[in-house]
């Protein structure tokens, strides 16, 4: 399973409307990024517009290229790129990738030491 996070950033003065859009996703969206083999899937937003999203998949790489296949995804995406200041290409293959530094989880699996003992 691999756990990809992402970063983006809303225009300011389209906050309000990126927000009424995703709520609710068109539910032919949903069921595309679902049928990409995305779970898990949240956006978190900051202060100033800053976009923080997250999701699991056991496959990146062909989870990007059945939405980059996806007429409903390249309807979404078209839709949403106005949203975002400096982005070149779609939203969902252009935001910047967050590199991972710790999970709990995977240090409890490899063992990591208990600190009370």
């Amino acid at each position: 399973m691999t756990r990809v996070c992402f970063e983006l950033q809303v225009r300011p003065e389209l906050l309000d409307e990126y927000l009424e859009r995703h709520s609710p996703v068109w539910p032919e969206m949903l069921a595309e990024i679902a049928a990409s083999g995305r779970r898990n899937y949240s956006l978190f937003l900051a202060d100033g517009g800053r976009l923080v999203g997250y999701y699991e998949t056991d496959d990146d790489d062909a989870a990007q290229a059945y939405l980059a296949a996806s007429e409903v995804a390249s309807r979404w995406e078209a839709e949403m790129a106005r949203f975002f200041v400096g982005l070149e290409g779609r939203p969902d293959q252009a935001a910047v990738r967050l590199t991972e530094v710790f999970n709990v989880a995977d240090q409890l699996a490899a063992g990591a030491p208990d600190p009370a003992e």
